[in-house]
């Protein structure tokens, strides 16, 4: 499992981004399963996910924060990575962000990318 923490600061809310490897729909929820037995991860606003799995099938969960999934998808797709679940996760910080929301989910799914290519 690769994680960053505190990757924006915005507004007082607060992102971080997880991935690992899977190669199923239930792997990708297990992993998602065991992020949240960390107290932290359990008690963040959004835990938002998207993988690609290897052949194709998209899947993904926007826990609440509507349409963050398909974000994540957007930039495996284009990235052309399969099989790796990335959790963009979410502590709101009492100030709505409007579609500023979208751009940290992505700078969040860049800058996995980014470790997870450097051999992260």
């Amino acid at each position: 499992m690769l994680q960053i923490g505190n990757v924006v600061s915005d507004r007082g809310s607060k992102y971080a981004v997880s991935g690992g490897p899977v190669a199923s729909r239930g792997e990708a929820q297990a992993f998602v399963k065991s992020l949240m037995r960390k107290k932290k991860y359990a008690k963040a606003t959004h835990n938002t996910w998207g993988v690609i799995l290897p052949g194709g099938e998209q899947v993904k969960n926007d826990d609440g924060e509507s349409g963050a999934g398909a974000t994540v998808l957007r930039i495996l797709e284009r990235e052309g990575i399969e099989g790796q679940v990335i959790v963009v996760t979410r502590w709101y910080g009492g100030i709505h962000l409007g579609g500023d929301r979208f751009r940290h989910v992505q700078t969040c799914v860049r800058a996995w990318l980014d470790e997870f290519r450097a051999g992260g």
